[in-house]
């Protein structure tokens, strides 16, 4: 594992030619050291933590402070890796609101924020960029929509909702974003959106032809309740530490063996 500092210009050229980017999430220092020292290339402080740390049947009840501190905390435990954070739901509903809700994640050690979805939020990730601030761009399953999606389902799955996933991508990279999420998309969908776009594209449950792969850390190591998205692998089962897991999950994004076909969607 290469111990040379990574930075978003570092992970951009990796659309090139360079190794995939393993992305992982976590929550506290102790993870997000073992993660740094595995090679992990994008470590995402996740709104995901109002299920798997707060024990939420969804992400909607999390807040700006409750990311800012796991994401001070996170901050400590990385040497290398660049740091993501997620503006949580309500955090965004307009310019304003965003670049404080970023700003303060900013501060807290985050290098760029993620933010789901598109319509109104294309000018909000304009105004961000515009201020300093870099964006992560989330389409496909956004979590933060569960309600209206009807549960955590696959999405764009018909010709319409796929036509409008790849003009959103477009948009969304025309505003500025520097990394785009793509949940439970069909792989097929997701590898055309890959192409299209100049910027890094970063699958869960997304299919093996993404720039690169992100995982919940509590679904890498098989600490997630059944039943488990077909996208879930457990790492741990095979290896004898957690610190092999978390090499053997970087090793498989970048080879190209993890996700396997059974692991995405049509």
């Amino acid at each position: 594992m290469s111990d040379t500092v990574l930075s978003l210009v570092t992970l951009a050229a990796r659309k090139h030619g360079g190794p995939k980017l393993a992305t992982l999430t976590a929550y506290d220092a102790t993870s997000a050291r073992l993660a740094d020292a595995a090679g992990v290339d994008l470590v995402l402080v996740g709104d995901s933590l109002g299920m798997v740390i707060q024990g939420a049947a969804n992400t909607l009840g999390v807040s700006v402070d409750d990311v800012a501190y796991h994401t001070a905390a996170v901050a400590r435990g990385l040497s290398r890796a660049v740091l993501m954070a997620d503006l949580p739901f309500a955090s965004y509903p307009d310019a304003a609101s965003a670049f404080s809700s970023a700003a303060r994640l900013i501060r807290a050690g985050a290098a760029l924020v993620k933010l789901e979805g598109a319509g109104h939020v294309i000018g909000i990730v304009e105004h961000l960029v515009a201020r300093e601030i870099p964006v992560c761009a989330h389409l496909g399953l956004t979590p933060q929509a569960v309600h209206r999606f009807g549960g955590f389902k696959v999405q764009a799955r018909d010709a319409a909702a796929a036509a409008r996933l790849k003009a959103d991508a477009l948009a969304l990279q025309a505003a500025g974003a520097c990394l785009l999420v793509l949940e439970c998309v069909p792989a097929a969908l997701a590898a055309e959106v890959t192409r299209s776009l100049e910027i890094p594209v970063i699958g869960i449950g997304a299919g093996a032809d993404c720039d690169g792969q992100i995982l919940v850390w509590h679904d890498l190591l098989g600490m997630s309740a059944p039943p488990r998205p077909r996208f879930v692998r457990d790492f741990l089962k095979g290896h004898d530490s957690i610190e092999a897991a978390l090499g053997g999950y970087v090793a498989a994004v970048r080879d190209g063996g993890f996700p396997g076909a059974k692991e995405g969607y049509r």
